[in-house]
């Protein structure tokens, strides 16, 4: 951020390739939306642009990023909650059991394997699903931590809270998380 500060082009093209993916899985896991990530992650790193001036190196780059994302997530997301209408980027609802063409197209995999990709897709979906149920401020310390690598100590100043505060929030994630995929952990001890 120094060499771009100075006017070091290339060095912004670095931060970009270097914070885009975990940054972008951030965004995603915090909105649940791929274009709202893809406009959220874009326009944190224009902001980095508009505000190269102000960044102070007393805090690390990754901190004074994640800070940007996760007040234009917060935006965003108010923006949404007085929206009428939902958008036409949103994703659709599966409830009703519509699925990619390519879960339904058949494979000549053998039976074990269809039942091992099943068990996975529903392992996965339960592990989405217990995440996206945790309380937001547990759901944002578990993606800052688990998603973008974050020590809890940048944690803490990413959000403006105590670090024991962050800590404890994980530990309750953790805790919500184990109860909610307990049954996983059950299934695999039998099959041991």
């Amino acid at each position: 951020m120094l060499r771009y500060q100075r006017g070091d082009s290339s060095a912004f093209a670095f931060l970009v390739r270097r914070h885009k993916a975990p940054l972008y899985n951030f965004v995603l896991r915090h909105l649940r939306s791929q274009p709202a990530a893809e406009d959220i992650t874009q326009e944190a790193f224009l902001r980095v642009v508009q505000r190269a001036s102000e960044f102070k190196h007393e805090a690390r780059f990754s901190t004074w990023l994640y800070t940007i994302a996760r007040n234009l997530c917060i935006d965003h997301a108010r923006k949404m909650k007085h929206r009428r209408h939902p958008s036409l980027d949103a994703p659709t609802d599966t409830s009703d059991g519509s699925r990619p063409l390519l879960e339904v197209v058949p494979s000549s995999s053998t039976e074990s394997d269809v039942e091992r990709a099943a068990e996975w897709t529903a392992m996965r979906r339960s592990i989405v699903a217990a995440v996206e149920a945790l309380p937001d401020d547990q759901r944002e310390v578990f993606l800052l931590r688990e998603v973008a690598n974050l020590p809890f100590k940048e944690i803490a100043e990413v959000t403006g809270t105590p670090e024991n505060t962050v800590k404890s929030r994980m530990r309750y994630a953790l805790e919500r998380l184990r109860m909610a995929l307990s049954n996983f952990e059950e299934y695999a001890r039998a099959l041991r």
